[in-house]
């Protein structure tokens, strides 16, 4: 890897050229990834697009008449200070935010670009050439915001960002909250059940901790075989079913581990308290992202516990 400081006037052209062409390419990728979901945004990054094939003319042609035809291949991966970002490909799938946040990070690094070789070079016409091409840069982050103004109006704007929330939340919110209930709700009963049983809290954790395991394992599976996201729009299924299979355990975890203490009414009153904290994020959650109201929420997984943790006493008191 060089540093930038040790690049002749050809190879700062050469890098300049091979950056617009990745940047044209990154925004066309980026209007693929968006053209279905959010259309008003994709026509954006395909003008933007056109704009940094205009540059990279402008580049090509002064490089043709300073110093011929063949252009080395650099890269800005291989000079000391520039980002090194995924191919598009290789990212999961971003929101509508940070799409436009790439975008003006792009922006600004390459404006930084275009002023700091303006400055190293000796060549009139290169001075020229890469100079304007940092006010370009600068006009475009102009542009972009009328790009912004002429395709993503506050009305699109707004749809697309309310979209974006009710995909974050089908995706991750929703199978997350369901792992979260299963573990925190159905894992009370066998533990306070050996509990109650045995008055022996490391046995009442060995029962908790396989079941919160158990339990995760199944729900993943369960979460990722129950569909591809294809049609219901629910996402990546493995994603999805890691998503479940995790706050699935997390949730049987939290209420097992105050076992670990050896007194056991210590132990059971700590357990209580997580319990108790369990459901109130439970409730929060299905408050903040699910549309029910405080009081519904909170009934309603006030009640769903209480009736499995009366299970489990009964059970083991039994």
């Amino acid at each position: 890897m060089r540093d930038f400081s040790e690049l002749s006037e050809r190879e700062v052209l050469a890098l300049a050229i091979g950056a617009e062409e990745e940047d044209f390419r990154i925004y066309m990728d980026l209007a693929e990834r968006l053209r279905d979901e959010f259309p008003a945004s994709s026509q954006m990054f395909i003008e933007m697009a056109e704009e940094e094939t205009e540059h990279r003319h402008k580049l090509l042609e002064l490089f043709s008449e300073k110093f011929g035809q063949h252009i080395p291949l650099i890269r800005r991966q291989d000079i000391r200070g520039f980002l090194n970002r995924k191919p598009i490909w290789q990212l999961p799938k971003p929101s509508i935010e940070d799409v436009r946040n790439l975008a003006e990070s792009m922006e600004t690094e390459t404006k930084r670009f275009y002023r700091m070789a303006a400055s190293r070079a000796t060549d009139v016409s290169i001075r020229k050439l890469l100079g304007d091409l940092a006010e370009a840069e600068q006009a475009h982050e102009m542009r972009a915001d009328e790009i912004v103004s002429k395709n993503l109006t506050a009305d699109i704007r707004h749809g697309e960002d309310v979209h974006a929330r009710q995909v974050f939340i089908l995706q991750y919110i929703q199978p997350g909250l369901v792992g979260l209930m299963d573990g925190s709700v159905s894992t009370l009963a066998p533990i306070f059940a050996a509990a109650f049983a045995t008055h022996h809290t490391w046995e009442a954790f060995l029962v908790g901790a396989a079941a919160a395991l158990g339990a995760g394992i199944s729900m993943g599976f369960a979460e990722a075989l129950s569909d591809d996201g294809s049609l219901t729009g629910r996402g990546t299924p493995y994603v999805r079913g890691a998503v479940t299979g995790a706050m699935t355990t997390l949730g049987g975890l939290g209420h097992t581990l105050p076992f670990l203490i050896p007194d056991f009414h210590t132990a059971m009153l700590v357990a209580f308290l997580v319990v108790a904290v369990e459901l109130g994020i439970i409730s929060w959650i299905r408050w903040r992202f699910m549309d029910t109201s405080p009081i519904r929420a909170t009934l309603q997984v006030a009640l769903g516990g209480a009736l499995v943790f009366a299970t489990g006493i009964l059970i083991g008191a039994g």
